[in-house]
């Protein structure tokens, strides 16, 4: 992983219990894995932790370790990772994206809630009045649209149930690999994708970003979101038509909380910077700074499952891209 970042996921007391059911490479290997060094540490590799910054594991990487048996990725997607020649070889693969999953539901949550309560409205007003405060501010009662069931999704689900069981809140959900009689065990109500936009006031976004998404939240489905609604987008920024939720934020009409956006970053003068609707974040939704700790200490469980011969809880199989971030 990139050595910026070792000691904050991988901090000494982590690295001390590697060392428990491992013996512990000396030192990390950063940057290439095909210079001098990480060739000799990876012929005598069995497991390897990645994480940030990792080079991809091609064919030429790993014919410099024979017996590496496993890749367990401290941080979230492996798509730029795991190449064709991993699952060629058998390679065990794992990710520490449960773990990375709970800030972004907090934060999602949190987006949610200041959506609610017409927080970036009321700041734009602040300097020239206080109030008058909406009466429909707040969650209670409200309709709220979940595009895609991922981990992400179904944690903001269950925050949204557990906080709100007993408020009216209704939820929907769109995702085409749930059946109804999943939706009902996740308590929501599965409807089409226009459905959710025309029924919901706060349409949150947590699908992956595959070629069959890419401007998920095109034009015409952002135009049946009712005035007033707002976009709050956690996943990948290629899910919601750039172009077309700028115009809608820009006539006031729609507002939006967007952690990602397409293109990443934007350009400096982007409108969606400086409208007073839109409040746009630089990807910090998930674990950032202490909060990556929770990573290293997922995978370095996940080296202790692989040493004692259990199964992993992070494992990734080669079908199951197709349908992950």
């Amino acid at each position: 992983m990139g050595a910026d970042v070792v000691d904050l996921v991988l901090p000494p007391a982590l690295r001390e219990r590697l060392a428990h059911c491992t013996e512990l490479a000396a030192e990390p290997l950063t940057g290439s894995l095909t210079s001098a060094r990480a060739r000799a540490v990876l012929a005598e590799t069995e497991v390897l932790v990645t994480g940030w910054e990792c080079p991809p594991l091609t064919a030429e990487v790993l014919s410099y370790a024979p017996r590496l048996g496993a890749v367990v990725h401290a941080a979230g997607t492996v798509k730029q990772l795991v190449t064709d020649a991993v699952w060629s070889r058998g390679i065990v693969v794992s990710s520490a994206a449960d773990a990375n999953a709970g800030p972004v539901v907090a934060f999602t949550l949190a987006a949610i809630t200041l959506a609610a309560k017409g927080a970036l409205g009321a700041a734009a007003r602040y300097g020239s009045g206080w109030g008058p405060f909406g009466l429909r501010a707040g969650l209670d009662g409200r309709t709220i649209g979940i595009v895609g069931a991922s981990r992400i999704g179904r944690g903001v689900i269950a925050g949204l149930r557990s906080s709100h069981a007993d408020a009216g809140l209704r939820v929907l959900l769109y995702d085409p690999y749930v059946s109804a009689a999943q939706a009902s065990g996740l308590g929501v109500e599965l409807v089409s994708l226009s459905e959710l936009c025309r029924r919901s006031s706060i349409v949150s976004v947590h699908a992956p970003q595959l070629p069959e998404t890419r401007g998920l939240l095109s034009a015409s489905l952002l135009a049946l979101i009712p005035d007033g609604g707002v976009v709050v987008n956690t996943a990948r920024g290629a899910l919601v038509d750039t172009e077309a939720l700028t115009a809608e934020c820009r006539a006031g009409r729609l507002d939006a909380f967007l952690d990602v956006t397409d293109p990443e970053p934007l350009p400096a003068g982007h409108e969606l910077l400086s409208l007073p609707n839109v409040l746009v974040t630089p990807h910090v939704a998930g674990a950032q700074g202490s909060e990556v700790r929770r990573l290293g200490e997922y995978a370095v469980a996940e080296v202790e499952r692989y040493a004692a011969g259990a199964e992993l809880w992070g494992r990734l199989r080669r079908e199951d891209l197709a349908r992950l971030a």
